[in-house]
C-alpha cells in the first residue's frame, strides 16, 4: 500500500515561515490532483492548495499570496512553502494525491503560529 508521509510542521511565531515535504512511498498510478488540507478541533477539513500533474493550481483566499505549492514528481514529493504565516493559520495539515480511483492521505503534521 501506498504512504504519505508529512515532515515540516512545527511552532512559528507570526509572520514566519515553514516549508511542509509530503513524499510518497512509492509511484502512484494515474494521479489527477495533488493537494493540502487543514483543520482544527471542532470545523471540517478545509482544502489550503491543489496542484494537477497539468499543472494547474488552485488556492484558498486566505492563503493566497502567502502560500505556494510545487511538486517533484521523480521524487513523488510536494511541498508547501507557507509565508506570513498568521494565528488563524494554526491547524493539522494533510497532504493529499487523488487518482481516478483512490484518494490517499497522509497522517497529519501540526502548524501552531503563535507568539
Amino acid at each position: 500500500q501506498v504512504q504519505l508521509v508529512e515532515s515540516g510542521g512545527g511552532l512559528v511565531q507570526p509572520g514566519g515561515s515553514l516549508r511542509l515535504s509530503c513524499a510518497a512511498s512509492r509511484s502512484i498510478f494515474s494521479i489527477y490532483v495533488r493537494g493540502w488540507y487543514r483543520q482544527v478541533p471542532g470545523k471540517q477539513r478545509e482544502l489550503v492548495a491543489i496542484i494537477t500533474t497539468g499543472g494547474s493550481i488552485n488556492y484558498a483566499d486566505s492563503v493566497k499570496g502567502r502560500f505556494t505549492i510545487s511538486s517533484d514528481n521523480a521524487k513523488n514529493t510536494v511541498y508547501l512553502q507557507m509565508n506570513g504565516l498568521k494565528p488563524e493559520d494554526t491547524a493539522v495539515y494533510y497532504c493529499t494525491v487523488q487518482t481516478t480511483a483512490i484518494q490517499y492521505w497522509g497522517q497529519g503534521t501540526q502548524v501552531t503560529v503563535s507568539s
